[in-house]
């Protein structure tokens, strides 16, 4: 047959005009991963009011096989985010989470990818912004581990040695360095015998930045929410994620490059 009619789950990752009365909107699904599909209906019809960017709930695609298009036919709405149209930094920040599952094609994941995405979104609707940008730091680790490119935050990439604190003599001591030749981070006795790396501020972490990095792996999420950084801990691991996920990418991310001055 040439058509079809099925439901999955779905957030909806952003919608363009389409002529002068419908949308094409970006779709993500565990099931199907990324599709695209067209929404029928002038500015007064129920869907159009429905279907909006982050809404998730189940989605109803009819399918013509044979046309190779999507329309949508029905959307039950079951997480709404208000917040994201009234914070400045989440919007920009859903927007850069969303934006990097596209460029990425869900890490080849789409189940995995569906879950992070939906997490994030859900959980930085209900926090406030220094609580979204703990949750934008999980979120970018996390999906660095989907793509397979995590680095490793227990072994010093220099002498073998453990590099969380309590295991090292000289703990609280100078700073722990991403060596990017090596895709390693160095011990701060390590870090002088690589090649300029002790002017690699850019990439530099602190010992509850690379705790933080470590406890996401291995706590539950409620644990890691109720953990707190300073401020410079958290410029320092949102440099250096930012730097992982653009040089995974292989390409500036626009959400990031536009939202300079709000990520």
């Amino acid at each position: 047959m040439g058509e079809r009619n099925r439901r999955t789950k779905a957030i909806i990752i952003s919608i363009r005009i389409q002529g002068e009365s419908n949308r094409t909107v970006t779709v993500l699904s565990p099931d199907d991963g990324i599709f695209y599909a067209t929404l029928y209906g002038g500015p007064k019809s129920r869907m159009r009011s429905l279907v909006q960017q982050f809404n998730s709930g189940t989605i109803y695609v009819y399918e013509d096989v044979q046309k190779h298009t999507k329309k949508i036919s029905d959307f039950d709405v079951e997480t709404f985010h208000p917040t994201l149209h009234t914070s400045l930094y989440k919007m920009w920040a859903a927007n850069f989470a969303a934006e990097l599952v596209l460029k990425t094609k869900c890490a080849g994941d789409s189940k995995g990818a569906y879950t992070f995405l939906s997490a994030f979104i859900d959980g930085i609707d209900l926090c406030d912004d220094d609580g979204a940008r703990l949750g934008m730091i999980r979120f970018l680790w996390r999906y660095l581990h989907l793509l397979g490119v995590q680095p490793d935050v227990h072994t010093c990439c220099g002498c073998g040695e453990d590099l969380l604190p309590e295991s090292r003599k000289n703990a609280g001591a100078g700073l722990f360095v991403y060596i990017p030749s090596m895709s390693g981070i160095a011990c701060p006795e390590c870090v002088s015998s690589f090649s300029n790396a002790e002017n690699r501020e850019f990439f530099a972490l602190d010992e509850s930045g690379l705790s933080y990095l470590a406890a996401i792996n291995e706590l539950k999420p409620g644990a890691v929410r109720t953990m707190r950084l300073s401020q410079d801990s958290i410029f320092r691991l949102k440099n250096f994620l930012y730097h992982l996920i653009e040089n995974a990418v292989g390409a500036r991310l626009l959400s990031l490059e536009s939202g300079a001055g709000i990520l």
